[in-house]
């Protein structure tokens, strides 16, 4: 190497490390969207990520719905204690991962060793769903989903839900697939028209819905009631399990009844979203056929019967 190379490659050097000072002394921009990895574009309607430990406490501290939080196995456990306490207060889900995990969510960002994924729509509460079937005048129709973690379901059970005309879905906060860029695209839009509540205990929040007035059918393969034998003409709450388990014992427990879908082929069981769309439209048959007409969920009288 030349002198000049020398010198060339100090001064080079140099111009590095001012621009990486300068980039420390510059106010960190503390909010980022989730790039589409595919072609580096931000997705639209996606989840947003926050990144520092004031933004995240603030954003616990402002009810903000957040999917999970991220934190350094790194950090300072007296720096993030608060976080820690806000987080288990309201249900938040906390990992500690490693600073890695989080230099991959914010890559152009300063996280101090705390990463926030907030949802990419606004979560509801379960009375708001019910709320939504009085105004409409009709029995509820909701979909409860037991620990279905893939987010592509999710967004599936979604566009289902819009098309028949359900007042909701209600999902765990924990080994449940949350409100998600992926379940935003997945539902064709429909993420924005069906709210979705996220509760801390499923079994609680079904014991919430019976005294409601609402029934509980549990959708399980092992079910001796036939779908198309049951009534699904008035407030009823469809419970579809996990892709791989199914119905958690708890849950099975709290339901009023159990459903079941004829299976005539080798296997026996259905995707998650697909059984859920099939029971969805059958109780818009048995309700438009209560009702005597064509159009959304009537308002029955009736329960289906265990």
């Amino acid at each position: 190497m030349t002198g000049g190379d020398v010198r060339a490659g100090a001064a080079d050097s140099a111009k590095e490390r001012r621009q990486r000072e300068d980039a420390l002394r510059r106010p960190p921009a503390y909010e980022a969207h989730l790039a589409d990895e595919a072609d580096g574009e931000e997705e639209a309607g996606g989840e947003q990520y926050l990144a520092g430990k004031h933004p995240v406490l603030e954003a616990l501290k402002a009810g903000r719905a957040l999917n999970k939080i991220w934190i350094s196995n790194q950090a300072q456990k007296q720096l993030v204690q608060p976080i820690l306490e806000e987080a288990k207060a309201r249900g938040v889900v906390v990992q500690f991962a490693d600073k890695r995990k989080l230099d991959g969510l914010v890559p152009e960002l300063q996280h101090q060793g705390v990463v926030a994924q907030a949802a990419a729509v606004s979560y509801a509460e379960p009375e708001e769903l019910l709320a939504r079937a009085a105004e409409r005048g009709e029995a509820p129709l909701l979909v409860l989903l037991d620990e279905v973690e893939d987010p592509h379901n999710l967004g599936s059970i979604l566009r289902s839900a819009d098309c028949t005309g359900a007042h909701g879905v209600i999902v765990p906060k924990r080994r449940s697939a949350s409100l998600t860029a992926v379940v935003a695209k997945t539902s064709a839009g429909a993420v924005e028209h069906v709210p979705v509540a996220r509760v801390s205990n499923l079994a609680q929040t079904i014991d919430r819905l019976k005294e409601a007035g609402v029934w509980i059918a549990g959708a399980d393969a092992s079910a001796t009631e036939d779908v198309y034998a049951s009534n699904l003409t008035g407030p009823i709450a469809i419970v579809i399990g996990s892709e791989g388990k199914g119905l958690s014992r708890l849950v099975r427990e709290k339901c009023d009844f159990l459903i079941s879908l004829p299976m005539f082929g080798k296997l026996n069981s259905l995707n998650a979203s697909v059984a859920a769309g099939v029971i969805l439209y059958e109780a818009v048959r048995q309700r438009q056929a209560k009702a005597g007409r064509s159009g959304p969920a009537g308002s029955g009288d009736g329960h289906a019967s265990p």
